[in-house]
C-alpha cells in the first residue's frame, strides 16, 4: 500500500497520531537518516492500526430461529468449509456452465447436519469440500436438455433431492485443503465409482469410508455408483424449489 494513499482515506483521528508522531520526531537535533527512520516506524505503526480496524474478525449468522425448511447459504453460518462449484465452471461432464455464479445454498436442517458432520470430520483432521448443493429446478431443465438421460441426470419433472435442498456432492480434504484421494474425480460415471467397489487401493477404500460412515452417523445416506452424492434422511419428502440466489 502507498503510503499517500494510506494516509488520503484515513480518517483523521489517525491523520492527528500520524501528525503527533512524526512530530515528535523534530523535537531534537537529527540526522537525515534518523528522521526517515522514525518516520517510516511511525507509519508502519500506523497501517498495523489501521489493518486491525479494517479487518474486524468475521461473524457469522445463527441459525436459532430460522424454520428447518428455510433456505439458507452456508458461508453465512460457517467458513469452515472448501467449496468447488463444478457446475458454475465448464469443469463438469456437461462440459458447460449451467450456475450463474456458484453458491452453496441449502435448507436449514440440511445446514445443521452438515455443520455437524464437519465437526466429525475436522476432529480427524479433514472437512468438507462441496462440489454441487441446492440446485433451482430451472438448472434441472438446463441439465436435462443437455443430457437427456435419467442414468446421469434427473427428469426435472419428477425433480431430484438437489432440487429440495436436501442433496449434497462432497468430498474431503485437510485442513490445508489438500484432497483426499477418492479413485475418481467428481461425476466419474464408472464402476471406480461405486460404493461397493472393493477392488481399489487401501488408501482410496479408508477415505471413502470415513467420508461415507461420518455423513451416516449425521443423517445422510448414499447412492451405490456415487462415492461424492449424500442425501438427507427424509429429504425426498419436501417440495421441489426453483428459486435462484442472486449473483455479485
Amino acid at each position: 500500500m502507498h503510503k499517500q494513499n494510506l494516509i488520503r482515506g484515513t480518517s483523521p483521528l489517525f491523520i492527528i497520531l500520524f501528525c503527533l508522531l512524526i512530530s515528535s520526531c523534530k523535537d531534537k537535533p537529527s540526522s537525515d537518516a534518523e528522521n526517515k527512520a522514525a518516520i517510516e516506524e511511525a507509519t508502519e505503526a500506523l497501517e498495523t492500526i489501521l489493518v486491525k480496524k479494517e479487518s474486524p474478525e468475521k461473524t457469522f449468522r445463527s441459525l436459532k430461529g430460522l424454520a428447518d425448511s428455510t433456505f439458507v447459504r452456508l458461508a453465512d453460518f460457517s467458513d469452515g468449509f472448501a467449496y468447488d462449484m463444478r457446475y458454475a465452471t465448464t469443469n463438469n461432464f456437461l462440459k458447460e456452465q449451467v450456475y450463474e455464479c456458484g453458491e452453496c445454498y441449502t435448507r436449514v436442517k440440511t445446514v445443521k447436519a452438515l455443520l455437524a458432520a464437519n465437526k466429525a470430520f475436522k476432529e480427524k483432521g479433514a472437512k468438507i469440500k462441496f462440489y454441487d448443493c441446492y440446485r433451482p429446478n430451472s438448472v434441472q431443465y438446463k441439465m436435462w436438455k443437455i443430457v437427456p438421460n435419467p442414468q446421469y441426470v434427473a427428469n426435472p419433472k419428477k425433480g431430484s433431492i438437489h432440487n429440495k435442498g436436501g442433496a449434497v456432492d462432497i468430498t474431503l480434504v485437510t485442513l490445508d485443503g489438500e484432497e483426499l484421494d477418492m479413485g475418481t474425480d467428481f461425476d466419474f460415471f464408472g464402476k471406480r465409482a461405486y460404493h461397493d467397489n472393493l477392488d481399489l487401493p487401501k488408501e482410496i477404500l479408508v477415505n471413502r469410508m470415513l467420508l461415507k460412515e461420518t455423513m451416516k452417523k449425521h443423517g445422510f445416506w448414499s447412492t451405490r455408483t456415487e462415492w461424492w452424492h449424500y442425501n438427507l434422511q427424509g429429504a425426498h419428502k419436501d417440495p421441489i424449489a426453483n428459486f435462484n440466489w442472486d449473483c455479485e
